[in-house]
């Protein structure tokens, strides 16, 4: 066990150094194809942080030799939104609470700087993919699969319409220099690709290390697969999301952040459950209703709250606690 926890804690500081030349990159990369902030984060960095937790839904459900196997798949693929929808934006609410407590009196902002009725548009997309995604786990029909192309479609029709619409704010102009050329003042988009792409490889490695250690844990805890599936791999596998998030709120970039897990809750809503409605029956037992409906929950509050907006930082950092009930939950259910 205690190689466990050195290679644990190894990956997840590889994760954590790999995302600042990560984040690092992909801004360059996206001032390069001039893109705006929002975008960055909803497109470029939300796809490259997803391939982890994409990569685990694609190895389950296509390799595996078992319906167990392929059943860690489906619970990725609705573990992962439920962690995104709930402790990555709760991350971001306390980084930004401890982060604005430092700041001199008067500064103190208990509200967030971003668009705020864009991350709710976003955030009804999510609901309703979401809601048709569940649906569907509820029935069983012959002709299931081909669905699994529409996901696909509501993503790229989401791409487009976040390459194509206007942003006015200029966090993404506000540039650290590129770590592999710092005297450089303006990089090529070559060597942004680079660092962008070494670092993405380094994150997928470290990740998938960090995902055997959080299983190899699970197993000395006694946890099922299925148990593993919903609620230690995706917290595992988001961690690049979190890690992204951190990052971009200590350099004062809070649209990015929360940008980054918007677009990546669009990819774990359409692309991992694409694979698993290809290649599973896609039928959800009562425990993935119960992270489906978790979820839900979640967005709704975001939603309502960005929809009016009316966010504030306690407020994005309460709905980390959706989490901590599911968790009960699953440990009852399991366990009780």
């Amino acid at each position: 066990m205690i190689s466990t926890f050195l290679l644990f804690f190894a990956a997840a500081a590889a994760i954590y150094l790999a995302c600042e030349y990560f984040v690092n990159g992909v801004e360059w990369v996206g001032h390069r194809l001039e893109l705006g902030a929002t975008a960055v984060g909803t497109v470029l960095a939300a796809f490259g942080t997803a391939l982890p937790e994409s990569a685990v839904t694609f190895m389950a459900v296509v390799f595996g030799a078992t319906p167990d196997q392929k059943d860690i798949g489906v619970g990725a693929a609705m573990g992962g939104p439920l962690v995104l929808s709930t402790l990555a934006y709760a991350v971001v609410g306390l980084s930004l609470l401890r982060l604005r407590r430092r700041q001199p009196a008067g500064a103190n902002d208990p509200c967030i700087k971003a668009d705020q009725q864009r991350l709710a548009r976003d955030q009804g997309w999510f609901m309703g993919i979401f809601v048709f995604k569940v649906g569907l786990g509820l029935l069983a029909f012959a002709w299931k699969p081909w669905l699994g192309i529409l996901f696909l479609m509501a993503y790229a029709l989401y791409v487009k319409r976040e390459l194509s619409a206007e942003d006015t704010f200029s966090e993404a102009d506000v540039l650290e220099p590129l770590k592999f050329r710092p005297r450089d003042a303006e990089p090529t988009m070559g060597w942004a690709c680079l660092q962008t792409v070494l670092a993405l490889v380094v994150i997928a490695i470290a990740s998938r290390v960090f995902v055997v250690q959080i299983e190899a844990l699970g197993e000395f805890m006694g946890a099922s697969p299925h148990v593993a599936a919903l609620l230690l791999a995706p917290v595992a596998t988001e961690l690049p999301e979190i890690m992204n998030a951190i990052i971009w709120v200590r350099q004062g970039k809070e649209r990015l952040a929360l940008a980054n897990i918007s677009g990546a809750m669009m990819i774990q809503a359409t692309i991992p459950s694409a694979l698993g409605i290809f290649l599973t029956p896609w039928l959800l037992d009562g425990t993935l209703i119960a992270a489906g409906l978790f979820t839900m929950l979640s967005i709704g509050v975001l939603w309502l709250r960005f929809r009016q907006e009316a966010m504030s930082l306690r407020t994005l950092s309460a709905v980390g606690g959706l989490y901590a009930l599911f968790a009960g939950y699953i440990g009852w259910h399991f366990y009780a």
